[in-house]
């Protein structure tokens, strides 16, 4: 199959987080027709994941079909194709399905490819397919790395900051608390705490994402809140009792949203690797085996509405596909 028209032909379809069926059931149809035994796997109402192999797997593509909205249409020019999921990740899941192909023409069949829902929000496609089988010994996950095998990414943890005051006339300011001083306080300390540094991942970063309060310039403010998300390369443990100790009077902490880091092993030899700070179903497909990370396609570029995707790099994208499952495999069988 040709990666170029299959990312076509995905990209065209609008498949937010939750709404992935048109991309999975072209998939499966697709993959059908190419001698594939499929395997949909329902998450929630309307929503499965996709699992093909026509042998049982020595190892597994995998990619999420969800996108972050807003859509972006299709178009192309020359050198690229435009769209919503052109590199985040519908591109990537044609260049697995063109790599495979690509394989089987060789002889080599023990590929499988997982395509998972929900990785943009919460990753319950890629929870729930620690159920699927028969895996193998490796997966290959697409995100863009810019055609550089990952061995490693970041984490996230999301601070969640509400604070309570006491409502009075700005005139009279002794009469109220002020929620918002409050906040300001806590974020300032916060912002000062030191992060840590990882050798293979690099430094944790931290950004204050949303903050809002008050009810009008005259008014002491009662309420205010703020998110902040800090991308991690260390157990959060240590950073959540640091920031607790932290919090102003009225402040309070929660700790809603955590995805983990990965460290993974050594790469095969003559490789270029890096590490991400973006988040990925990564962690989430351990029952998968020995995993490794990487795609054609810039994550500097997904969810905006320039999305888009090389031409030249989603077909060498495919040549590096093959070639890492070459080498994963060829060296089992030395």
């Amino acid at each position: 199959m040709d990666a170029l028209e299959l990312t076509r032909a995905l990209v065209a379809l609008e498949t937010p987080t939750g709404s992935e069926a048109p991309a999975t059931d072209f998939l499966d149809a697709a993959l059908r027709r190419a001698g594939y035994q499929v395997v949909r796997q329902p998450v929630s109402p309307g929503r499965d994941n996709l699992y093909a192999f026509r042998e049982p797997p020595a190892l597994v593509f995998s990619t999420h079909l969800d996108t972050v909205p807003p859509h972006v249409p299709l178009r192309e020019d020359a050198e690229s194709i435009h769209g919503r999921g052109s590199c985040d990740a519908k591109g990537l899941a044609a260049a697995m399905v063109a790599a495979a192909e690509r394989l089987a023409q060789g002889g080599e069949r023990r590929i499988g490819l997982l395509f998972v829902v929900g990785e943009e929000n919460g990753s319950d496609g890629a929870l729930a397919a620690a159920e699927l089988g028969p895996r193998g010994r490796f997966l290959i996950n697409g995100e863009p790395t810019e055609n550089r095998l990952s061995i490693g990414q970041k984490g996230s943890l999301r601070v969640d900051l509400e604070a309570t005051g006491r409502a009075a006339h700005s005139a009279y300011p002794d009469e109220g608390v002020s929620a918002i001083a409050a906040l300001l306080d806590t974020i300032e300390r916060i912002r000062r705490l030191p992060l840590p540094n990882d050798s293979l991942l690099g430094r944790s970063t931290l950004n204050l994402g949303l903050i809002s309060g008050g009810v009008a310039p005259n008014v002491i403010p009662p309420g205010a809140s703020a998110q902040l998300l800090i991308r991690t390369v260390e157990p959060t443990e240590p950073l959540k009792k640091a920031i607790r100790e932290l919090l102003a009077t009225g402040v309070t902490a929660e700790f809603r949203v955590e995805l983990p880091f990965y460290k993974g092993g050594s790469a095969p030899p003559g490789w270029e690797t890096t590490v991400v700070s973006y988040a990925s179903d990564l962690p989430f497909l351990a029952p998968w085996g020995e995993r490794y990370q990487l795609g054609p396609g810039t994550i500097l570029v997904a969810h905006t509405s320039q999305e888009h995707i090389r031409k030249a790099d989603l077909l060498r994208g495919v040549e590096l596909y093959v070639r890492l499952a070459s080498d994963l495999l060829g060296a089992v069988k030395a």
